[in-house]
């Protein structure tokens, strides 16, 4: 599968309707991003089963903001709509392989009962 274009207008839809979407924030002038790019599009098509989309973060300064991003690349990984990774920097073939295989392999019941008792103890603990 190719990657695709995604933007404040199709993010909430794709990462909605998808299992697992891995998102390459980036732009055009940056020297990582399209070191990065040839990597993430041959990922895109060793793994059909993965949504593969791009943030061009100078036409989508808003969604970049909202994700905090500061430094660019910037990957983030979403499974059943969890956001499970999102750190900046181009990673090489074997990681980006790593982390995809990590995204698939996690329990996600598990990962919800975590965050819950996150939620839990964080709402306990700001009324102490």
């Amino acid at each position: 599968m190719a990657t695709v274009t995604m933007g404040r207008e199709n993010f909430e839809e794709v990462v909605g309707s998808n299992d697992v979407v891995l998102v390459d924030f980036w732009a055009g002038w940056c020297g990582p991003c399209r070191m990065f790019a040839p990597v993430f599009e041959q990922a895109s098509e060793r793994h059909p089963d993965v949504v593969f989309a791009k943030v061009d973060t100078e036409a989508e300064r808003e969604l970049a903001a909202a994700f905090g991003i500061m430094s660019i690349p910037t990957l983030v990984a979403f499974r059943e709509q969890v956001l499970l990774y999102a750190q900046p920097g181009a990673l090489p073939a074997a990681a980006l392989e790593e982390l995809i295989t990590r995204v698939k392999d996690l329990d996600m019941d598990q990962v919800r009962r975590q965050l819950a008792d996150a939620r839990t103890s964080a709402a306990s603990g700001a009324g102490a």
